[in-house]
């Protein structure tokens, strides 16, 4: 445990300087105050009340987590694996005390912590801008409602991350990884869409799973059955990608450059 442990802090600083935490916290301010200007905009100009206070935070979850949180997830695998690979840090890591299993969680944890954070980070800048703006619709149900949605989509943007997680196993150029990353997530969002009645079996269909909590009459059987879904995608993606990341060979280099 306490290499473990020392694995899962080395990993939670080499992730804490990499200059995309601090290029994913602007881009989300930037699109909350984005999203903001044209609701306001919209509301002076013609009138038309889009959204209220504790609408807000919810029409920002579903713009991030269909563009800026899966990119810059995608982009914190690559740079935890085939970086590491690529400039032969990896070597150095492995060479402490600990498991590659224990190497390999580690940067499964952090990756996970990444995309609570994130969540959180726009969760409470988005209410902040929503109750500013629109403080006369904000009530405690709303605030409930908002973080209950954004905990629960940690689960489906995770496995996500997972299968990324396996791609980065599986090929070794990180723009190998970042191209088929970008066709996997519009060919399950297009199978989502054109064969719906499969689409809990498309990962990313679940990025919007938590309005299933928002209705007025909860499907508790579809919601238990959609998150035994993720969590056996979960556990087979981190598997496989555990067996390829332990199969890898860290002094073998020259192809991957």
């Amino acid at each position: 445990m306490k290499g473990f442990n020392a694995a899962f802090v080395n990993e939670a600083v080499k992730l804490l300087k990499k200059k995309k935490m601090i290029s994913a916290a602007i881009l989300s301010i930037l699109a909350v105050l984005a999203g903001q200007i044209a609701v306001t905009l919209i509301k002076n100009d013609l009138g038309i009340r889009v959204v209220g206070g504790n609408e807000f935070p919810l029409l920002v979850l579903s713009i991030i987590t269909y563009t800026i949180l899966p990119l810059f997830v995608t982009l914190v695998v690559i740079d935890m694996f085939n970086g590491e690979f690529s400039s032969n840090t990896m070597k150095l890591t492995l060479l402490n005390p600990v498991s590659r299993l224990g190497v390999f969680s580690a940067k499964v944890l952090n990756l996970a912590l990444f995309i609570f954070a994130n969540l959180m980070f726009v969760m409470i800048f988005s209410m902040f801008a929503g109750f500013l703006f629109n403080s006369a619709s904000v009530s405690l149900v709303g605030v409930i409602k908002i973080i209950l949605s954004y905990l629960s989509t940690c689960l489906p943007v995770f496995v996500f991350g997972l299968l990324i997680v396996l791609l980065s196993n599986v090929f070794e150029r990180g723009s190998a990884v970042f191209f088929m990353s970008i066709i996997i997530f519009i060919g399950f969002n297009i199978f989502g869409f054109l064969f719906s009645s499969y689409s809990s079996f498309f990962i990313t269909s679940m990025f919007d799973w938590y309005t299933l909590w928002l209705s007025d009459s909860i499907n508790v059987f579809k919601i238990i059955r959609q998150i035994l879904i993720m969590l056996g995608c979960g556990l087979m993606l981190f598997t496989a990608g555990f067996y390829l990341f332990d199969r890898r060979d860290i002094h073998n280099k020259g192809s991957e450059r």
